[in-house]
Formats: C-alpha cells, structure tokens, sequence
C-alpha cells in the first residue's frame, strides 16, 4: 500500500503543471525589468507633437531635447535607463521626427515658438518641475523655458548645447553671413548643411569609434529631411537662431541667480559646437560637474556606457528618484 501511494504521489508531481512544481528562476528574478517606452502625441494649436515617455508618472521628471536634424529618436537608447528612476518626457518639435510638419507659410518655425510649445506640453503633461537635458538646438529651446519658468528647473545636463559667443565657432561663418545678410543668395548657400553627407559627418566626425555609430542614425534622419518643404523649415530655423544669440546674456543671468544643479558632459571634438563652449558655463555654474568626453557632436551614439552613469548618478544625488 505504501509502495503505491508513493507511486500515485511521483506520478502526480511528474504530470502537475510546471507553474506548481518549479520555482522562478533565481537568474531570471534578479534581472531588473525594463521599462517600456511609450509612443504618444499631443494637440497644440492645431499641430500634432509626437513624444516619447517612460517611467512612473509620480517619479521626478527629466525632459529631454533634441538638436538638429534629429529627434527624440536621439535619446532612445538613454530613456529606458532614466526610466526606472525617472518620469521622462522626450518631445519631437514640429517639423522634426513623428511631428508633424505643418506648412511655413502659416506656423512660423522659430524658437521662441518651439519654448511655448514645449511648455504647453508639460502643462497638458502635469510637470511642473523638472531636469532638463539640452543638446544642440534643444539648448536655446530649454534656456527660453528656464526664462518662462525659472522656478521650474530642477537640474540641467548639457551635452554640446551653446549658451556663450565663444561656442560659435568657424562651423558658423556661413550662417552668420545669412543673419547678416538675409538675401537668397546666403539662404542658398546653407542649402549643403541638409543633406546627407552633413547629416552623416555628424553622426561620425571625431568619433572614439565609429564602429559604434549605427548607420540608421543619418538614414533616418535624412529621410525627415528630405520631406518636401523640409528645407525650408530648416533654413528658417537656421535664420532664426539669431534670435538666441542676443539673449546669451539672459540664459547666463538665470544660471548665476538660479544656479540650478547643473552636469556638462561635451564631446571635445564637436566642430558645430566646440569645446570652447563648454568651458564658460562656469563662469556663471562654478559649482557645475563638467566631463569633457573624446567624441563628437551626437555624444550618445559613442559613449551611452560612460555618460549614462554620469547622469543618473548627478540626477540621483541632485533630484533625487522614485
């Protein structure tokens, strides 16, 4: 009889479903889960504004923005390790990415109009404060949020993104000619700096290893600016950016009054902009961190696996996370 409850017992623990009789995996249970990244738009005025978001809505917020010509395509690699800490928020200004890209003869492509729309977008979103990562034009766009709402402004991370005259290097002559001289002529001449062979020099250009650079980079941008009527907005933005040089003054003011937390990681061998312009940041920010990196102008693309530890553990110690 012993013999065959012993039987019926084995048997019975061969043919139970695995979910009863095995445990989880420890490997697999010490593995962190990833956090997913979601795909969203919102309406402004009309203009569809893609963004990507991640993490707890009730973490700290970290905003993210982009330069030219990319998107926030630029940080896909970034959000999901910000994400298990952070509420992040990386927005396509229109005209750029999934957003959309409304005719220049009705939306005006400057960007003072880009800081209103990123602000209406964190109103709709319910941040009210938050870090925010500037890279290229995404600087002169997070700067005139910082003058709308100094207050706001948790912490600042600067990768390649100018706020001084000494950041506007040769790279800039031609289009310095365009803002003195508003003709065609100047207009035309900056037609080269959209087109591939750009596009991909600065993908690649200075780079520790451009075997870590995937291709798609410059191909996805460049199908985006291929669009029609895209070169326009381009060269009107080109034209505009001006418009951020004489308020170099007003961004360096709220660096010294606020003196937010602020984390420089540059790419030293940017040729759009250079070193140069990272240093005077602490004139204004001496308490600032600052890593010179050997890379270029999309620093992410080379070196995620060095700045990324630098900048969750700057966010970590300076906002703080969930």
């Amino acid at each position: 009889m012993k013999r065959l409850i012993l039987s019926l017992f084995l048997a019975a623990a061969v043919l139970a479903p695995t979910s009863l009789t095995f445990a989880a995996s420890p490997t697999v249970a010490a593995v962190e889960r990833p956090v997913p990244t979601f795909h969203r738009y919102a309406t402004i005025d009309g203009v569809k504004v893609f963004y990507r978001e991640a993490g707890r809505v009730d973490a700290p917020v970290v905003l993210l923005l982009h330069g030219f010509p990319t998107s926030s395509h630029m940080f896909r690699n970034l959000i999901p390790l910000l994400a298990t800490r952070y509420h992040v928020i990386a927005p396509d200004y229109p005209g750029y990415g999934q957003s959309d890209a409304p005719d220049r003869a009705r939306f005006p492509y400057t960007f003072a109009r880009y800081a209103d729309m990123m602000d209406t977008l964190l109103g709709q979103l319910g941040a009210r404060k938050y870090a925010m990562y500037v890279m290229d034009y995404g600087a002169p766009v997070g700067y005139r949020l910082a003058l709308k709402h100094p207050e706001r402004v948790s912490a600042l991370i600067v990768q390649n993104g100018n706020a001084y005259e000494e950041g506007l290097g040769a790279f800039w002559d031609p289009i310095k000619a365009y803002w003195s001289e508003g003709t065609q002529q100047r207009r035309e001449a900056l037609s080269n700096l959209v087109t591939l062979d750009i596009t991909k020099f600065q993908y690649t250009d200075g780079m520790s290893d451009v075997a870590r650079i995937s291709p798609d980079n410059w191909v996805h941008d460049q199908t985006l600016l291929d669009r029609p009527g895209n070169k326009d907005i381009q060269l009107d933005l080109f034209y505009d950016y001006r418009t951020n040089v004489p308020l170099y003054p007003d961004f360096q003011k709220f660096f010294r009054t606020q003196r937010p937390p602020t984390l420089i990681v540059w790419g030293k061998n940017d040729k759009i902009f250079p070193e140069a312009g990272a240093h005077p940041y602490l004139r204004d920010l001496p308490d600032a961190e600052i890593h010179i990196l050997n890379t270029g102008h999309f620093a992410l693309e080379d070196k995620l696996d060095e700045m990324a530890p630098l900048i969750i553990s700057f966010l970590d110690r300076k906002v703080g996370k969930r």
